[in-house]
């Protein structure tokens, strides 16, 4: 059985970009780099609708949140972070971990929180420099409304608006610039549709701001010595240079297609997936679902840790499992990157397969038709 990969995370990716990593290497201090880098530069303002400054990083995308924490605070500061997964809980552990002043505002895993009770929170603490939130919960599944989220922060506060949108950006609608995004970060394994990395930093003139007075050590992760580097299409440290051939290729892909084109094609195979779901008497996990991944909730008879394995093992599929206190109780299906209607599906139809094998009852051939029938009307 062929294997098929319907992660969030490392996502599919293109044949073009597989084969622009084959390239012979080039040396990352000359002509030809700069020449790709600027490229990629340039490319990446346009993916995340932004006139600021991105800077691409040699890390994962937990990389760039830290980043972001150690540029963009001093010790002590007053920030709110948004938790209602797993990856939401990690700004409020990063902020901790840089001894910053941080209140949580935990959200129940499988909804959106709610911009009112940031806004009551801001009200209150009108001294807050910075709010830490997910825009898609990769854990959960779960779609946060950043548009009016940026809007409350504004409109209440001083604070910046700071963004994880690792499993949103080149896949849900995004808008750094007119919606005031301050901040945002990216990982190369999801929306960009390139192997794990590399990270992305976008950053407002308002966070360029807070940069400059920032007090908290840093060396690795120094923003200002990375823009310094990266005005002049260099790299401060040296940089996964494959992986950036590999992005250049991807981007390009991107505009061919046009972002707009790709919300759209994100959305309707999440939609054609989650009616597949329903139509096989599955229950969907998020209240607010992300286009970028489907969370399924498992039958509680079936054992979730064996049934991601048996999916795997049988027929090929790995999809990703539940974490915390969601192991076992659901799995998730990945709809960015390199994905098309057939993939889906493909997906349905293993689905079946499986959950026949675990003796769900359900009318064989539903799940197919349902996610055949999105796509037919579309057509």
């Amino acid at each position: 059985m062929r294997a098929r990969l319907f992660t969030p995370g490392p996502t599919q990716i293109p044949e073009r970009v597989q084969i622009a990593m084959t390239n012979p290497l080039i040396h990352h201090r000359g002509i030809q780099f700069k020449q790709l880098f600027q490229e990629v530069r340039d490319d990446l303002k346009y993916f995340f609708q932004t006139e600021g400054t991105v800077l691409t990083l040699t890390s994962s995308g937990t990389g760039a949140m830290e980043a972001c924490v150690v540029n963009l605070l001093c010790k002590g500061d007053k920030v709110l972070t948004i938790s209602g997964g797993k990856f939401g809980e990690r700004w409020g552990l990063l902020c901790n971990n840089c001894t910053a002043d941080a209140t949580v505002l935990d959200v129940p895993w499988g909804e959106a929180v709610n911009p009112e009770d940031i806004k009551d929170f801001l009200k209150k603490n009108p001294d807050t420099k910075a709010v830490f939130l997910t825009h898609s919960e990769t854990a959960t599944g779960v779609a946060s409304d950043l548009q009016t989220i940026a809007k409350v922060v504004h409109e209440n506060s001083e604070a910046l608006v700071v963004v994880d949108s690792i499993t949103s950006a080149g896949v849900l609608p995004f808008k750094m610039d007119e919606w005031g995004v301050d901040v945002a970060v990216t990982g190369s394994q999801k929306g960009l549709m390139v192997p794990p990395g590399l990270a992305v930093v976008a950053l407002s003139n308002r966070a360029w701001e807070r940069v400059e007075k920032s007090d908290i050590p840093k060396f690795y992760f120094d923003l200002k010595k990375e823009r310094k580097a990266q005005e002049i299409a260099n790299t401060a440290w040296t940089p996964a240079i494959t992986l950036i051939m590999g992005l250049r290729e991807s981007l390009k892909m991107i505009r061919e297609k046009g972002l707009e084109n790709m919300w759209e094609k994100y959305a309707l195979l999440a939609h054609a997936t989650r009616q597949g779901v329903l139509a096989l008497g599955l229950e969907l996990f998020a209240k607010s679902p992300s286009d970028s991944l489907t969370a399924v909730k498992l039958p509680e008879s079936i054992d979730g840790v064996a049934f991601n394995k048996h999916l795997r093992e049988k027929y090929g599929i790995t999809v990703a499992g539940g974490q915390a206190h969601l192991k076992g109780k659901i799995f998730r299906v990945s709809h960015m990157g390199y994905y098309d209607a057939l993939d889906m599906i493909s997906m349905a139809s293993g689905l079946e397969f499986a959950l026949a094998d675990f003796d769900w009852e359900f009318e064989h051939g539903s799940g197919v038709t349902a996610v055949q029938k999105v796509f037919l009307e579309e057509k």
